[in-house]
């Protein structure tokens, strides 16, 4: 399902839900989106959580953002003054 935000001129469509994206591929859709700063923390965990369990630590958080990262990128967008277009 998706929602379209809307910025003077601007729209956008916004995944909602799960975020398959962000569970195989990590921090770089954040990166792409231009969410520079939900992309380093989600770069730092990986990177914690990988180190001292050999790489699988990268894949759990990875999961555990893709259940959230759509929502947590909507609200961002909402203050920063984006509205929801019907």
């Amino acid at each position: 399902m998706y929602i379209t935000l809307k910025k003077d001129n601007n729209f956008e469509n916004v995944k909602t839900g799960f975020s398959w994206t962000t569970m195989f591929f990590g921090f770089f859709p954040a990166l792409l989106r231009g969410d520079f700063k939900n992309a380093l923390i989600i770069f730092a965990l990986q990177l914690i959580f990988a180190l001292p369990t050999f790489g699988f630590g990268f894949s759990i958080v990875g999961f555990i953002f893709a259940i959230f990262y759509n929502r947590l990128y909507i609200k961002e967008r909402l203050a920063q003054g984006w509205v929801v277009f019907h």
